[in-house]
């Protein structure tokens, strides 16, 4: 019976191995089609993790890779004894939450308002405006900032002056505690069009026989919207919560960089702007390298968590 039953194992796992290589064969032309695609992640994404050995030398440009000076963890305790590195985490977690809170909620308001806007015409010339300013570069954007902020004829506080709200301008970019909100309001301008654009596409996914039996119940413009479209993009809002959550420290630095001055400066570094300028501006190459592994290290971290905290609350995740 023991032999019988191994032999039923083996044609099993025959059997699947077998139904495996034929469905590989009947989409053959989509794997080749898939294959430039992750050549590309392999080379841009997981090549160059070997650099990340150079976190764990003390790299000098132009010796070979056995050449190099083993230090272990010492740039490591470096970065974690670093007075500046608490700042710049400060600053990161600081408009990393705002950005989260305001670049989150202010697209999926806006898509569901836009949604109910009956007149096509209005309703698309709306949507096009509102996500124009992401393919603005952020050199652009900065300039238009400083420029609406400037005490001189910025549109900001000339409008403050002649609401008598103020009784002479305000230098808004010389002021650390408002760049934060600065930088969030200019990242909600920039991307709230461009970020609807997915729950857009989600809402018109939900099928018009929902709204048209909650009308004949009664149900007002604001019933429609809390029972039926919020709960119709549930899934999508989650899913890209949970990546969201896993960027939370990659901001990046060209606004804060581009919008920051020496008279800021305690506010506007955050740990990307750190590893450029104590990395590669400094020649700390071994130091750089061993801040963007922390970077991806705790991103990764945050990713599995709010994935893991979500699949355990909602029975939604990514993976």
């Amino acid at each position: 019976m023991v032999t019988v039953a191994g032999q039923a194992k083996t044609e099993t796992r025959a059997g699947k191995r077998k139904h495996f290589f034929h469905i590989a064969w009947q989409n053959r032309y989509l794997y080749a089609m898939s294959l430039p695609f992750v050549a590309w992640v392999f080379v841009f994404s997981y090549l160059p993790l070997w650099g990340w050995t150079m976190a764990f030398q003390k790299f000098r440009p132009g010796r070979g890779f056995f050449e190099q000076e083993w230090v272990g963890f010492e740039h490591f305790k470096t970065l974690f004894q670093d007075d500046m590195f608490y700042l710049v985490m400060r600053n990161t977690l600081a408009m990393s939450f705002m950005g989260l809170v305001a670049g989150f909620a202010v697209p999926i308001l806006f898509a569901v308002l836009l949604n109910e806007v009956r007149h096509m015409f209005f309703k698309r010339f709306v949507q096009t405006v509102s996500y124009l300013p992401h393919f603005v570069s952020w050199v652009v954007v900065a300039g238009i900032v400083t420029k609406m902020l400037s005490t001189d004829n910025g549109a900001i506080n000339d409008l403050l002056l002649w609401l008598g709200v103020i009784s002479e301008p305000i230098q808004f970019m010389a002021k650390g505690e408002w760049f934060w909100g600065i930088v969030t309001a200019s990242d909600v301008w920039k991307e709230t069009g461009w970020n609807a654009i997915i729950y857009l596409a989600a809402i018109a996914g939900i099928s018009p026989e929902l709204y048209e039996a909650a009308k004949v119940d009664g149900a007002s413009r604001l019933r429609q919207m809390w029972h039926i479209t919020l709960p119709g993009i549930r899934s999508t809002i989650i899913i890209l919560l949970i990546m969201s959550i896993g960027h939370l420290i990659s901001i990046g630095f060209e606004k804060q960089f581009l919008l920051g001055n020496n008279l800021v400066a305690d506010y506007s570094n955050v740990l990307d702007l750190y590893a450029l300028n104590y990395g590669l501006g400094m020649g700390r190459f071994s130091f750089g390298t061993a801040i963007n592994i922390f970077n991806s290290v705790v991103s990764l971290m945050l990713l599995f968590a709010a994935n893991g905290l979500f699949k355990k609350i909602t029975k939604e995740s990514i993976m």
